[in-house]
């Protein structure tokens, strides 16, 4: 008998469904909101106001696409954290009412577990996938961590930022740059018509594997600040060549701490999840290194960098095979670690 498992993820501003059976993906269907452009950042309320419009529609055409009916389900998994509170009680309500329903179990995913385990999602059974251990570098808009995965539930931090996260280096730069929210995405495509070397910003000098980013983001705003003095349309002028100095600072503090890693543990395979994994400069520059140093590299599809049900998905499959399921007294939590 099949084992099928619909997703839910509702953690941010993204409303997303997924139905995986037997470890193949079937579908994963997506509601952004475009209702926080013109605040220059996530308004939770807003948010959660839209997951409660989207989740019915956005899982109805999960399961319709999916070729399944709601019956065949085995499981629901859904994230319960870390997020935001208003967003994840829409998403963890919706999935206790609709298991009491069908009478089927309930199993609850830490999101950023389900970043990591994004690389089991095949769509084909042939598709390859890590093999333990293997070391991730989980880089978002919240998070920066180098995790070493032993297995789908045994996940041991090694380093972690202390302050900003990769993510928000770039939304915060970008912002200052006058560049629309969010503003990773747009720091990428100037950065690929620019000079990197031509502006040099602080790099930190962190002890043992964990990261820092403030200081990189205090002296690009100090450069601009210095710099509009002079010229008040110098942003306009050099966007694409400080996009690409920007973009290339940070991947050379994420590379320094990556290499100390895989120096220290002797783990052969490397893998990159979160928003920033999308970043084509980041994407590149991790599969130079591992090609260099003869490490096997796992870069997710784009589809699965940002938040997604089917990462959400997979990560409850392995624990819907262990027997590891959720009690209806749970309740979201905002931050947790992994």
């Amino acid at each position: 008998m099949s084992t099928i498992i619909l997703g839910i993820e509702s953690s941010c501003d993204d409303t997303s469904a997924a139905i995986i059976k037997d470890g193949i993906l079937l579908s994963n269907v997506i509601a952004s909101q475009s209702v926080h452009e013109e605040y220059g950042g996530v308004v939770p309320e807003l948010a959660s106001r839209a997951h409660q419009q989207n989740i019915v529609p956005v899982v109805d055409t999960a399961i319709k696409r999916a070729g399944i009916e709601k019956s065949d389900l085995s499981a629901i998994a859904f994230t319960r954290g870390p997020g935001l509170l208003g967003s994840l009680l829409v998403g963890t309500s919706f999935a206790k009412g609709l298991s009491l329903g069908l009478r089927i179990p309930i199993v609850d995913v830490n999101h950023l577990h389900g970043h990591v385990l994004s690389h089991f999602i095949r769509r084909n059974p042939d598709d390859v996938v890590p093999e333990y251990p293997f070391i991730c570098l989980l880089i978002s808009g919240g998070n920066s961590q180098i995790i070493l995965v032993k297995n789908y539930n045994d996940m041991e931090v090694l380093g972690q930022t202390i302050d900003d996260a990769a993510g928000e280096a770039f939304d915060k730069c970008a912002k200052v740059m006058g560049l629309p929210y969010p503003g990773g995405p747009h720091i990428d495509r100037l950065a690929a018509e620019g000079d990197a070397t031509r502006f040099k910003f602080s790099k930190p000098h962190i002890p043992e594997l964990n990261y820092s980013f403030s200081g990189l983001k205090t002296s690009f705003l100090y450069t601009l600040r210095d710099a509009k003095k002079l010229d008040p349309d110098f942003i306009e002028k050099n966007k694409a060549d400080l996009a690409a100095s920007l973009q290339r600072t940070i991947i050379e503090i994420l590379l320094d701490k990556l290499k100390k890693t895989v120096d220290l543990t002797g783990v052969k395979t490397v893998a990159i999840g979160g928003g920033v994994s999308a970043n084509s400069g980041v994407r590149q520059a991790i599969a130079d290194y591992c090609a260099r140093r003869g490490l096997k590299a796992f870069i997710p599809e784009r589809a699965f960098t940002t938040d997604n049900a089917a990462m959400v998905a997979i990560a409850g499959y392995y624990k819907y095979l262990a027997g590891d399921f959720c009690h209806y007294d749970e309740v979201p939590y905002a931050r947790i670690t992994i």
